[in-house]
């Protein structure tokens, strides 16, 4: 299958395989090998797309409308299909094709022009909450997902190695957040959405509101809320209010989810810290400004 990979993912891959990825050369022939598999009919590839993987608009064999995906190993699409397979269409997209391990993913046609963020952002807040709400579900036994724990770790070392003076104050209290939530994390961890934010929930015929694109991972509820406090975070730089209306964010999401507020204050600082050290890291520096700048109110 001859095309061109859309320009968002190439320069998303960059950023995070610096050091080089073959995986973009072997694009073309992975998707003619998981059409094949499938017997799928291509009718396009979605652009501008998303920053992690490719999707494909196809068909099956019944003519029935269906959307490829595929991800780089490192993007653990194997992790995504356990999940997807585990949630079984409670919350989230659905998995169509369980029982293949090619590491592609063909999964139920959304409107993928169409997300909860088209919304007011009341509403949108409203209806993203409540999809996240059904996505928190006990694992499954002997599950084989990351834990927050984990991920969190691998990410504080990333931002130690990577701190500078302008920013160690921000990288120190988030560090300081995570090590008191992870030595008081609650008994009870849930199979979590892991990248979740009002983008990730598109429409759907099914049912009005579906996830897409989780990195799962198992922990407390609050971690997976933390990044949807920080939602159309330009909006909130812009607005001279920006700090209250976080702050009331935070309280409000909490109390619908029924979350701890203090826990999710301290995961959506520690995250927020996280990625706008990435940024800086990779070359955003705008986004990296956004970023910290919201950290900063928490």
């Amino acid at each position: 299958m001859a095309f061109e990979p859309p320009r968002r993912l190439v320069t998303a891959l960059g950023e995070t395989a610096q050091d080089g990825d073959d995986w973009l050369a072997k694009l073309p022939g992975a998707v003619e090998q998981a059409v094949a598999l499938r017997e799928l009919t291509v009718e396009r590839v979605h652009v501008p797309g998303g920053r992690s993987g490719l999707v494909v608009m196809v068909r099956r064999a019944d003519g029935t409308p269906a959307v490829l995906k595929l991800v780089p190993p490192r993007s653990r699409p194997e992790s995504e299909r356990a999940a997807l397979a585990h949630w079984g269409g409670l919350g989230a997209a659905r998995l169509l094709d369980p029982e293949c391990a090619d590491g592609a993913l063909l999964l139920e046609r959304l409107h993928r022009d169409v997300s909860v963020r088209s919304l007011p952002e009341a509403k949108a807040l409203l209806e993203a909450a409540g999809t996240l709400r059904r996505l928190w579900v006990e694992p499954p036994a002997g599950h084989r997902f990351e834990t927050v724990a984990e991920r969190t770790g691998r990410q504080a070392e990333a931002m130690r190695a990577s701190r500078d003076a302008e920013v160690a104050p921000l990288v120190d209290a988030a560090l300081a957040a995570r090590e008191e939530l992870v030595a008081a994390a609650p008994m009870e961890p849930r199979l979590l959405h892991g990248t979740f934010r009002q983008s990730k929930v598109l429409a759907g015929d099914r049912v009005p509101w579906l996830a897409v694109g989780p990195d799962p991972v198992v922990g407390e509820t609050a971690f997976d809320l933390a990044r949807l406090v920080r939602d159309r975070v330009e909006d909130l730089i812009a607005s001279p209010s920006g700090a209250s209306i976080t702050r009331r964010r935070v309280k409000k999401l909490a109390e619908s989810l029924e979350v701890d507020q203090e826990r999710l204050r301290g995961w959506t600082l520690f995250r927020a810290v996280e990625s706008g050290v990435r940024a800086l890291r990779v070359g955003r520096p705008q986004d990296a400004e956004l970023l910290l700048e919201f950290a900063g109110w928490l």
